[in-house]
């Protein structure tokens, strides 16, 4: 069974400065490297951690390293989705009997403390998946290829505390086909589904989920009917699906982006227009509205509560991959509400801006 997401690869250009950025403005931790030297020829690994979130940061060493295939597809990037499995060798013949395409057959890394098995199948794009069951020592990465780093001075503070889902976009015409893969190959169940219009763009979503609730993806995909939008953008800058954001949850949002910001982050301003609606589109709420619109946080319902939401601006070079911040008051569903109310705050602040002949 897939229990969660156990960590997220990133194939990067250049590791070090990437786990810099993400230790310094997000408050990841460095705690264990993997090279060359241990045991993973032509790359160079960094294991970044926060609450329960782990990101391997890696960078090629050679040209014909898959890292470096992928950076010059598709620039920096989540290239490995790594979930936990309570038996990675039977979960990874089940995907493959039921469609998946095998990447690698499984394997085990063990030490006296510890005894990982790993084993990769494809996913969508060039992303792929690798299943981890562990036992042991739940801080020992890959024992006897991963080697750890001496604590690091600077306590984190654990912000963010799991990937609360991840965002996809792909191509239009592949979001039914994937979605079905996803059921049939992983046992995954479509638990939302939604056709977004904002303006003259539209988009396709659809949201699955492991059995364990522990995984959740929302795959978007463009409508071509309409005008090109932000999903065409993500698959024409990144070359192909692929993911567009990791969201990660926190117990208080507005502490986790104040902090945050001090720190160096840098989000998306949301137009005051938005908020002077908030009480319009979700009703009577206990939240701080002063406080939503000093943060820029972004706030929706559903039938089982609230969600709030920030995103991060995109530090890609391509400007495709960013992150948001997540907190959940009993919400199932991702926000998508937000998506036609920010729409509709900048046309509001434009009307009038065009008003005042500014």
């Amino acid at each position: 069974m897939i229990t969660g997401i156990d960590h997220v690869e990133f194939y990067v250009g250049d590791a070090r400065q990437a786990s810099f950025y993400l230790c310094s403005a997000l408050g990841f931790r460095l705690c264990a490297e993997t090279g060359a030297d241990h045991g993973r020829p032509g790359q160079r690994s960094l294991l970044l951690r926060q609450g329960g979130i782990r990101l391997l940061m890696t960078s090629a060493l050679t040209e014909d390293a898959a890292a470096a295939r992928y950076v010059a597809r598709h620039g920096d990037g989540a290239a490995v989705i790594a979930f936990g499995a309570d038996d990675a060798r039977t979960a990874f013949h089940e995907a493959v009997a039921r469609g998946a395409r095998p990447v690698r057959e499984p394997a085990e890394y063990a030490d006296a403390d510890a005894r990982v098995v790993v084993a990769e199948v494809a996913g969508f794009g060039d992303v792929t998946h690798r299943f981890v069951e562990r036992h042991g020592d739940r801080e020992a990465f890959l024992p006897g290829v991963s080697r750890h780093l001496a604590p690091d001075p600077e306590e984190g503070e654990n912000l963010l505390r799991l990937v609360d889902h991840i965002a996809v976009c792909v191509p239009a015409g592949e979001l039914d086909a994937i979605v079905e893969h996803y059921e049939k190959a992983f046992g995954f169940t479509q638990v939302f589904e939604e056709y977004i219009e904002v303006g003259a763009q539209a988009m396709n979503s659809k949201v699955v989920q492991s059995g364990s609730g522990g995984v959740t993806f929302t795959v978007l995909e463009p409508d071509t009917t309409h005008a090109p939008g932000q999903i065409d953008d993500f698959i024409g800058r990144h070359g192909g699906a692929g993911v567009q954001h990791l969201a990660f949850l926190t117990d208080d949002i507005f502490t986790a982006v104040g902090r945050l910001q001090e720190r160096g982050t840098r989000f998306l301003t949301t137009p005051g227009g938005y908020y002077d609606t908030v009480t319009d589109r979700v009703g009577a709420t206990d939240v701080d509205l002063a406080a939503l619109r000093r943060h820029h946080v972004l706030i929706d319902r559903d039938h089982w509560g609230e969600i709030l939401q920030i995103f991060t601006q995109s530090m890609h070079v391509r400007r495709t991959y960013f992150m948001e911040v997540v907190q959940r008051r009993g919400a199932r569903s991702f926000g998508s509400g937000n998506i036609r109310a920010l729409y509709e705050a900048v046309e509001r602040d434009s009307a009038r801006t065009a008003q005042a002949g500014v």
